[in-house]
């Protein structure tokens, strides 16, 4: 698809997950092992052929760029087009609350109106999905449509995808009216927040609302403008998780300990990439025993590991239990502890002889470089 490129937008929600995003921007945060959030739609858009790639960041920046880099990992270091990182002018989060994300849009609108591609899709990066692009550009271009925003049909799952934008749609699957999940119907449209448009359609949108005043968020000017435009629907059926929320990131985690969930999310329409690290292989002492977890390299395992999650460079002392657990990387935990439900953030250490006991709808959350 040389002419799409493809922009994530990392204006995102972060107050029900603050606890995991101290110091990092939620599409940086480790998930499933050795994965960050956005890596999931940076190889969503590659996958599909796109080559001009731009992130356009909110507040702590410098963690999404230690991670992708110069886009190397995702096939995006090229001499033309590749990856491009923007950042807002005010990188602070009163600053993108007081003015949203059309400011930064705005500040870098050369960028939008010096790319050569027609089309563009936005995406967040909180929506973990594996999905073909070429098949909503297709659908888009044949609709006729001046935007296609890409929905999945929910029944009665309130709690994982709460205060989504929802969408009215009429029968010929063109958008009618935007509302939120609020959990009071049985069945709900939810919104990706994944959109298709002409670039040009794009740059009118973004100086259209600065001109009118009546929108501080892109998503915002889209919904105002639906009387004007015709906004048609994409139906997506793939695996569909929305990280907003502690207990949403706990959820996938653990339901990906699900093989054949698993192989949908990370290979069903091309694989998930990533940063790779180098860590030599994980060692398992005598004493060690693992079960339906995943474990990632560099670790050390000398205790008792089920259905948990093990980022890279772990140790798990002797005598320890980890049980419905995420440990992030390099976290230490001491001998003889107990720890159920619990998430430990990267660095975290626990010593021993502790129990710290979570539930599945409340985990117990550790922040990073904490004692305890």
């Amino acid at each position: 698809m040389n002419d799409v490129m493809g922009i994530i937008n990392l204006s995102e929600s972060e107050e029900q997950i603050k606890d995991l995003t101290l110091g990092r921007s939620l599409g940086a945060l480790h998930i499933f092992g050795r994965y960050r959030i956005i890596d999931f739609q940076l190889s969503n858009m590659v996958n599909s052929g796109l080559s001009n790639v731009a992130i356009f960041t909110y507040g702590k920046s410098h963690s999404i760029m230690l991670h992708v880099g110069s886009g190397k990992h995702w096939g995006l270091d090229r001499k033309r087009d590749g990856l491009y990182i923007f950042y807002p002018e005010f990188n602070s989060e009163d600053n993108i609350r007081r003015l949203g994300d059309l400011e930064n849009f705005r500040n870098h609108l050369d960028y939008l109106q010096n790319s050569t591609q027609k089309y563009v899709i936005l995406t967040r990066s909180y929506m973990l999905c594996n999905i073909d692009y070429k098949d909503v550009v297709q659908f888009h271009r044949s609709s006729g449509s001046d935007v296609t925003i890409v929905y999945k049909a929910i029944e009665k799952s309130y709690d994982r995808y709460p205060n989504c934008d929802t969408l009215t749609l009429d029968e010929q699957n063109r958008v009618i009216g935007i509302g939120k999940n609020l959990g009071k119907e049985e069945r709900y449209n939810v919104s990706m927040e994944m959109y298709v448009m002409k670039r040009e359609r794009l740059i009118k949108i973004i100086e259209s609302a600065i001109q009118r005043g009546d929108a501080r968020f892109l998503k915002e000017a889209i919904f105002q403008r639906l009387p004007e435009l015709k906004v048609t629907a994409y139906r997506f059926n793939g695996y569909l998780s929305c990280i907003q929320s502690i207990n949403n990131y706990f959820e996938t985690n653990m339901e990906l300990l699900n093989t054949q969930l698993c192989e949908e999310l990370f290979n069903k329409y091309g694989p998930i990439y990533t940063k790779v690290m180098d860590a030599p292989s994980t060692y398992y002492s005598e004493d060690s025993y693992v079960s339906n977890s995943l474990v990632a390299n560099g670790c050390i395992i000398e205790g008792k590991v089920e259905n948990s999650i093990i980022h890279r460079d772990v140790r798990i002392k002797k005598g320890a239990v980890v049980r419905n657990s995420i440990l992030l990387p390099y976290v230490t935990v001491g001998e003889a502890t107990n720890l159920n439900y619990v998430i430990l953030d990267k660095h975290a250490t626990i010593t021993p002889r502790k129990m710290l006991f979570g539930d599945q709808s409340n985990p117990f959350v550790i922040k990073k470089n904490m004692v305890l």
